[in-house]
């Protein structure tokens, strides 16, 4: 759905739309498995060209689990209320400016807001850090790759400090009895 300069500058659009999976490209590593909806409203708030765009989605993705790579599901739900500014105020501002404003406004150069861009955007920026199939996931062990969560492998976790291996190799080689 696009949202046209020229009408929000008539009047407030309001949407309510259901974009299917896989109409949104999102990256490698994630899927939407459900349709994205989204309501809210766009409206140009002054003379000026500014913009906002605010409202609430919900969408349930895939991705694979950060720890044993296998498929976790998610359920995004976010309410967002974002700034759009000309991009022509982004060079008239300069570096103050926009230090200032960084974190709450975005700058446009066209004529329109591609609205799936946008609830991309704030679905990718909704997602945690690390993306975990369950909170007890035990993940892959790191010795013979086994799912840890599938079958307990019998590998010694004890991690090794490498740090220490060249006095370790020295104490030996001045070890008495050597």
């Amino acid at each position: 759905m696009l949202l046209k300069l020229q009408e929000l500058e008539l009047k407030p659009v309001h949407f309510h739309v259901d974009i299917p999976a896989g109409e949104i490209d999102y990256d490698q590593r994630l899927k939407q498995i459900s349709a994205l909806n989204a309501q809210g409203t766009a409206e140009m708030l002054n003379s000026l060209g500014e913009v906002r765009i605010h409202g609430s989605l919900a969408v349930t993705v895939e991705a694979a689990c950060d720890r044993c790579l296998e498929t976790a599901q998610l359920t995004v739900q976010k309410d967002f209320d974002l700034h759009y500014l000309p991009s022509e105020q982004l060079d008239e501002g300069g570096e103050k400016a926009i230090e200032e404003e960084a974190s709450e406004v975005a700058y446009y150069d066209s004529s329109y807001f591609d609205l799936n861009d946008i609830l991309r955007e704030v679905v990718l920026l909704a997602l945690p850090m690390q993306v975990v199939c369950s909170e007890a996931c035990k993940g892959i062990c790191p010795t013979c790759g086994q799912n840890r969560n599938v079958k307990d492998c019998r590998c010694e976790t004890r991690a090794a400090d490498d740090r220490w291996s060249k006095l370790k190799a020295l104490r030996t080689e001045l070890s008495p009895g050597h």
